[in-house]
């Protein structure tokens, strides 16, 4: 019994899957508070008015015979 925790103790093959999925957490929430901080300008530049990005490329794609 000893013998097989001490064992299981020193056995390191998944801390390599658990720091994967921490980083993959620290990144999905550097992502949510980036979008959450972000957003409106980002809906600004790119969705709304006669010069955003949405309106010019409806226009381009308007324009495709």
């Amino acid at each position: 019994m000893t013998k097989t925790l001490l064992h299981f103790l020193r056995d390191e093959t998944g801390a390599t899957a658990i720091e994967y999925g921490l980083l993959a957490g620290l990144i999905a929430v550097a992502l949510l508070v980036s979008f959450a901080l972000l957003g409106d300008s980002l809906t600004a530049l790119f969705g709304v008015g006669a010069g955003s990005a949405a309106a010019i490329i409806g226009a381009a794609a308007d324009s495709i015979p």
